[in-house]
């Protein structure tokens, strides 16, 4: 009257999955955000999907011109002077714009500290890092 009992036989997939790994992307919520915020005003849905792609783009374009740069430099880390120089290329950073006056005026206080050297009495200089 005892049965014996007998283990569970659980299928094994074979090989990898089918699906294709995704890229990182920037999050919609927060594209949406900030376009909602200097649009000021009602924003279509399908106006949102194509600041969406559009953003995508430009980001994806923007890390391969910094790729590009470090690579022409014989480095594999990007840097800050990269970034400046892709910035002055767009017509961002001038001689009468540098960025370190982008920074004051777009960024909030705490990260201006992090992103600007500040000097303190003594004339010292406290650095970022």
């Amino acid at each position: 009257p005892l049965q014996q009992l007998q283990p569970k036989v659980i299928s094994k997939r074979l090989g990898t999955s089918q699906r294709k790994p995704r890229e990182p992307q920037i999050p919609r919520s927060l594209i949406k955000e900030a376009f909602r915020h200097f649009a000021k005003m009602p924003v279509t849905t399908e106006a949102y999907k194509i600041v969406e792609k559009c953003s995508e783009r430009y980001f994806q374009q923007l890390s391969d011109d910094l790729e590009a740069y470090t690579h022409h430099a014989g480095r594999k880390t990007v840097e800050a002077a990269d970034l400046e120089v892709l910035m002055r290329r767009q017509g961002l950073v001038t001689d009468r714009t540098p960025l370190t006056v982008l920074i004051e005026r777009h960024f909030p206080l705490q990260y201006r500290k992090m992103l600007i050297p500040v000097a303190v009495s003594g004339n010292k200089v406290i650095s970022s890092k």
